[in-house]
């Protein structure tokens, strides 16, 4: 522009365009005076075959009108405007594709070398967020109800009054991401489209499903500041291509994720077995070896005492190598269903040491659910008590529903003993 004025001896230059946002390039430059004067010469600015803006002059410096030369040699500068911005297109869209390419590439490479699934949406949501330039990245996955609510958000600021934000069944928006189609939004303040209570925090909107392989996993939202400029059609574009690449590796991950934990419940479940055809079995037969032996050689046997200790101790540790053998076969990752695997989980999450654990009888069908609530509550009050005894490292917790109430009904019985001599006993009718 400055060449434009200096070579037709105009006192005012300017650069417009259409629509400014369009290509992220958004500067307009003036020079010489203001406001512009009247007799303002223009022509258009063409880029390949849409019209761009305007390039202006007003006001040459010896008050004579424009000249049919001035007009041609504006056309000539209005081309190689053309020509340079629609090479920044170009370098900026190239430079756009680069950057979203190699962001989906690391998103990609971090969801496969072992997040967890909370922690792989979020890294989704942080990078889509980056490569975006959005004030935040939210991830919606479905509900029962049939509506999406937002399970984890990036943003700059604590995301916590976001998470947990829902979209209604039946919303405008929802039909069009529930269909695998994107939503692209001007202001989420004012769209009527948009009906969440967080909607006026934000302005210019991208809202992407995140689906592949027929599935849709949920709904990958890029809302930016009110008043930023809108999404450019190669943002837009860019953007759903990272959504469907990111859904691909999300699927990819899971069942990286399921073949992982199928091979730690076989090599539980193979632990489990070696430890009950080799140990409990061996166990058990020199349990009967010392009891034939202690029968043989009668109560004036000297060692019968010590072979009765053996027996006892043997049946004991059967009882420990057992329990060990249900741990084993429980699924780490999941809540127990069981009472055996509840009092487990409690011992273990309460002291740091493993405690010894021995049931007996079938303590999971012989104690019903409310009576199961009340003895883990004896058992938590047991263990918070051996907990702050800083002597303690040693502790046996007994389950048993084997020995009946004195007037012959059927009992469940707790006994929690620190081997220093204190005993926690609780016990109930069932």
């Amino acid at each position: 522009m400055d060449g434009a004025a200096e070579l037709t001896g105009a006192r005012y230059a300017a650069l417009g365009t259409t629509d400014p946002g369009q290509d992220g390039l958004t500067e307009i430059r003036t020079g010489g005076a203001e406001p512009p004067p009247t007799g303002v010469l223009s022509v258009p600015i063409h880029v390949q075959d849409e019209v761009f803006g305007h390039l202006h002059l007003a006001g040459k410096q010896s008050d004579a009108p424009f000249t049919a030369e001035d007009e041609q040699l504006l056309h000539v500068l209005a081309a190689q405007a053309g020509i340079a911005i629609g090479n920044a297109r170009l370098y900026e869209t190239a430079r756009q594709r680069e950057r979203w390419i190699e962001g989906a590439a690391a998103v990609t490479t971090a969801l496969l070398t072992g997040e967890r699934a909370a922690d792989a949406l979020l890294t989704v949501a942080e990078g889509a967020r980056a490569l975006a330039d959005a004030d935040a990245g939210v991830i919606l996955q479905p509900t029962e109800t049939g509506g999406m609510e937002i399970v984890t958000a990036s943003t700059f600021e604590d995301p916590g009054d976001i998470v947990g934000t829902t979209i209604a069944p039946g919303s405008p928006v929802l039909v069009q991401l529930l269909g695998g189609e994107p939503v692209f939004i001007d202001d989420s303040a004012t769209d009527p489209r948009m009906t969440t209570h967080v909607r006026h925090r934000f302005g210019p909107s991208m809202m992407l499903p995140l689906q592949a392989e027929g599935r849709l996993i949920g709904t990958l939202a890029l809302p930016r500041r009110p008043g930023d400029r809108p999404y450019t059609a190669v943002e837009r574009s860019l953007a759903t291509q990272f959504a469907s690449q990111a859904a691909l590796a999300l699927v990819l991950a899971d069942a990286r994720h399921g073949r992982e934990r199928l091979a730690v419940y076989e090599d539980r479940d193979r632990i489990a077995r070696d430890l009950h055809d080799l140990v409990v079995q061996r166990l058990f037969a020199t349990g009967m070896l010392l009891e034939s032996a202690q029968r043989r050689g009668g109560p004036a046997d000297p060692a019968h005492e010590a072979l009765g200790r053996a027996v006892d101790e043997l049946q004991s540790t059967v009882q420990e190598v057992r329990t060990a053998i249900f741990a084993l076969q429980q699924p780490p990752a999941e809540a127990p269903t069981s009472l055996r695997g509840k009092v487990l989980r409690e011992a273990a999450a309460a002291l740091a040491f493993q405690p010894s654990t021995r049931f007996k009888g079938p303590v999971d069908t012989l104690v019903p659910d409310q009576v199961a609530i009340r003895l883990l509550a004896a058992l938590r009050r047991a263990l918070a008590t051996a907990s702050r005894q800083p002597d303690v490292s040693r502790l046996e917790i007994t389950v048993d529903v084997t020995t009946p109430l004195p007037d012959g009904r059927d009992a469940v019985r707790l006994r929690v003993y620190d081997g220093e001599g204190t005993t926690v006993s609780w016990r109930s009718p069932l």
